[in-house]
């Protein structure tokens, strides 16, 4: 079962769940994810990157994909700094932050934030 908290109705129904509930039961609040309209507005921005940059990999100048531009700008915005763990044939693999976690509000933040370095690394969008 899932409440919005829109209203008082909604605060009252939540509550009277929780109340119901078996023990053992699992409530959890969060802040709503962000919605259809934001994550695509992302994607014409990594798209753009991809599209438009180059970005040293391994020592030379390379194009990234859109996922890749994701991973290297939420770290970026997390400001994060990388754990490095061991790969199990050998290499390093980067542990990092998942988008998929910011709740609504950090993710207009996160967005701002794209938009703000797509305008310093003179990367065009063409936003539909």
């Amino acid at each position: 079962m899932r409440f919005i908290l829109a209203h008082d109705v909604a605060r009252q129904r939540a509550a009277e769940a929780v109340k119901s509930a078996p023990d053992g039961y699992v409530v959890t609040l969060a802040e709503p994810t962000r919605n259809a309209d934001q994550n695509a507005l992302m994607w014409v921005y990594l798209q753009a990157f991809s599209d438009q940059l180059q970005w040293p990999v391994n020592g030379s100048m390379t194009r990234l994909t859109p996922e890749e531009w994701k991973e290297i700008l939420s770290a970026a915005y997390r400001q994060y700094r990388p754990r490095v763990a061991a790969g199990l044939d050998g290499g390093m693999v980067m542990l990092g932050m998942r988008t998929s976690r910011m709740g609504k509000r950090e993710f207009a933040e996160f967005m701002d934030f794209i938009q703000a370095t797509a305008a310093v690394r003179e990367v065009n969008v063409k936003e539909n």
